[in-house]
């Protein structure tokens, strides 16, 4: 229990800074680990060699300051840039994204995640590093247990800065002032206060918190990009047990994992059949499973006046799907004979990734969710296909059938345990999902088949090899077969959009409470989306895992899952031909396999991807791909001329505000903003028994009125 405080401090101290974050701004920084990584590793560079490195790329990163560097100017110099990095962050990131939905705000964090760990990569390598210990090392005789002295002090350190944020928030005006920004902003304004520097005064505060909690578990934890930007992970199921407001109960939370963790190991020493991989990552999901069940929702609602966040991006049907379909196909029959080498390979590649981008259609795009797990799904069919095709001896196609069912039953596991939960919530539990997973079951070497990984044949169909490796590699035949299931998934996906079922996932992301008027099961929708969604995802592991032709952990890792939902938000969650540009700009795709070969930047893509996510969650959110709805109207009125819809469940003009609904919701009696006919009584798209104002003497400002994470409208 004693060995357990010094990780469960770390949780702690990032967990502080998540509720700080979410406080002050609403927003729940996954990149919080990031900012703590970079800062380890400059504080690293620093004691070694005296380097300052800056977190760029293509230009010379490194200032050598001195040749005797001491542990403060270490210390200083690192949580300087941490501060400096969080600061960037929120201005350029996070602030403009506060009118946005709140999923952009996880996008937004996921490209900062993926840019910063790779510029790690780029600058200081991917070998895990010791550093030297900072805080004493003594041996300590506690309760008949000996002990190192530096995790007890680790705890008291994090219990000091909790009791002082407390004090702060309880007894300043800037922790006074603090509470009125999360509790209305608008109202804080207007006392004369500044909320954006009050929210960015918060971000440096955390970040240097997680940055001195980096540098002080080092010696612990070995230092590496990815292990310590998943150390969110823990720290957010600590800062959710602690309502994102508690400071006291996110450190008793953080701790009780630590210790759990660590008292975890000699059980598993006494039961065998608690001996196995990844026991430990299952706690933190086990905290924010009973979160979710005792309250119903992961993210407490904020302020009674937020204000109302920007429309989901319209989905617009497609109009010729047939057509579409065998242009397509078409383009890239001829691509695949064309190009050659690795141009070939790139394309194949990119093929196999716009399957997996698709699932983030039917999830994302028509239902409005957002999942954090899709590799990990994807993972399930392509370790299972390993293991049926490999090992059984199932032959194809019926070996990747049975993975993509496997796949699709995670899913409706995973839709099930998570039906109560949408948005962000839905996003923070399939992330914890995914890295107890990850470490449970795909670094299992039962599963895997641990170093060597998992080896999967070539898919033979009549004596016929349709695998990748062979005579004229990157073989032709593999390509046709991608292009064969990425048509026959795009065509499906694009007939959903039109048929009862997709209507039905579009008027819940529209708008759940009116679609329940209307007699749609929300929950059945969702789950079957969801189902659906995992499915198409293990039909792309399936080819991820015939092209790489031998899996492992990373192949379909936490990582991997942040990465094709950057590259996904790029291209375009709301139709089929934004999955098939997410494909195009995926790792080793045939977008990066020709800037490689034009100008070298080969090892700069991911860095390069993670930008691209941030820049168009800002400016683009809706991704390349997306077409803004146009007005249409008729003699006889505003609804566009073919009665539908564009899925956004909005009706109305020229943005995405004006989005039009099913024809069918007006008819039971629900209109969105904007459509009241005069005389109504009550403002246009609200229900009966709520009024657009306040009365005299109210509390709360007249019009406001909270925002809703689900979408509606209301």
């Amino acid at each position: 229990m004693l060995l357990g405080l010094g990780p469960g401090a770390v949780y702690a101290a990032l967990g502080l800074g998540l509720v700080l974050t979410y406080r002050a701004s609403g927003v729940i920084n996954i990149a919080h680990g990031a900012f703590a990584m970079y800062a380890t590793y400059q504080y690293a560079e620093l004691r070694e060699v005296g380097d300052l490195v800056l977190p760029v790329v293509g230009l010379p990163p490194r200032i050598h300051l001195t040749d005797t560097p001491s542990f403060a100017l270490a210390l200083t110099v690192s949580l300087v840039m941490a501060a400096l990095l969080a600061l960037a962050a929120y201005l350029l990131v996070f602030r403009p994204l506060r009118r946005a939905q709140p999923m952009m705000t996880v996008v937004a964090a996921v490209g900062l995640t993926i840019a910063l760990q790779q510029i790690a990569v780029i600058q200081f390598g991917t070998s895990n590093r010791f550093l030297t210990p900072v805080l004493p090392q003594h041996a300590l005789h506690v309760a008949g247990a000996t002990v190192s002295s530096d995790r007890l002090l680790l705890a008291a350190i994090v219990v000091v800065a909790a009791a002082g944020l407390w004090a702060v928030s309880r007894w300043t005006m800037f922790g006074l002032a603090t509470r009125a920004v999360a509790d209305d902003e608008e109202t804080t304004a207007l006392l004369g206060r500044r909320p954006a520097w009050i929210a960015a005064v918060n971000w440096m505060l955390a970040a240097v918190l997680a940055a001195l909690a980096g540098i002080l578990v080092a010696p612990i934890s070995s230092l590496n990009p990815t292990g310590y930007s998943l150390l969110v992970v823990p720290a957010l199921a600590a800062a959710l047990i602690g309502g994102l407001s508690s400071f006291g109960l996110t450190v008793a939370g953080a701790l009780a994992i630590g210790v759990a963790q660590a008292v975890l190991l000699p059980l598993q020493q006494d039961a065998s059949w608690l001996n196995q991989q990844g026991m430990r990552e299952l706690i933190p999901m086990i905290g924010v499973l009973v979160v979710a069940a005792r309250r119903g929702a992961l993210i407490p609602g904020r302020s009674a006046s937020a204000v109302v966040s920007a429309p989901l991006p319209v989905v617009t049907p497609a109009r010729r799907p047939l057509a579409g379909l065998l242009v397509g196909v078409a383009v890239g029959v001829v691509a695949l004979f064309l190009l050659d080498g690795n141009y070939r390979l790139g394309l194949e590649r990119s093929l196999a990734a716009a399957v997996v981008c698709l699932s983030f259609v039917v999830l994302t795009g028509y239902v409005g969710q957002l999942s954090l797990a899709q590799m990990t799904l994807a993972g399930v069919a392509g370790f299972l296909l390993a293991r049926l095709q490999g090992e059984l001896g199932v032959p194809f196609p019926i070996a990747p059938i049975l993975a993509t069912i496997a796949a699709a039953a995670a899913g409706l596991f995973l839709g099930v345990v998570s039906r109560r939960l949408r948005g962000v919530d839905l996003a923070l539990i399939t992330l914890v999902a995914g890295v107890a997973i990850q470490q449970a079951v795909f670094g299992n070497p039962l599963v895997t088949g641990g170093l060597k990984g998992s080896s999967v044949p070539s898919p033979k169909l009549f004596g016929l090899d349709l695998g990748i490796a062979g005579d004229g590699f990157p073989r032709t035949r593999y390509g046709l077969l991608t292009l064969a299931v990425l048509a026959a998934c795009g065509y499906g996906v694009a007939r959903l959009r039109t048929a009862p079922l997709g209507r039905q996932m579009l008027a819940v992301r529209a708008n759940e409470r009116a679609a329940a008027a209307a007699g749609i099961d929300v929950r059945r929708t969702r789950i079957l989306a969801f189902t659906l969604s995992a499915a198409i995802a293990g039909l792309g592991g399936c080819l991820i895992g015939y092209s790489q032709g031998r899996l492992s952990l990373d192949s379909f890792g936490v990582t991997a899952s942040l990465l094709f939902l950057a590259i996904a938000a790029v291209g375009g969650v709301t139709s089929v031909g934004g999955a098939v540009v997410a494909g195009m700009l995926a790792p080793n795709g045939l977008v990066f396999t020709a800037l490689d070969r034009a100008f070298g930047l080969g090892e700069y893509q991911l860095v390069l991807c993670g930008l691209a996510v941030v820049v168009l969650a800002v400016l683009r959110p809706a991704g390349l791909v997306h077409r803004p709805a146009r007005t249409a109207r008729t003699a006889h009125g505003d609804t566009p001329p073919d009665g539908d819809h564009d899925g956004s469940g909005r009706v109305g003009g020229g943005d995405d505000r004006g989005a039009a609904i099913p024809s069918w919701l007006p008819a039971l009696g629900w209109l969105p903003a904007g459509r009241r006919p005069a005389g109504t009584g009550r403002p246009a798209g609200r229900p009966a028994g709520r009024l657009a104002g306040r009365p005299a003497g109210s509390s709360r400002p007249v019009g406001a009125h909270r925002a809703s994470r689900s979408g509606d409208a209301g």
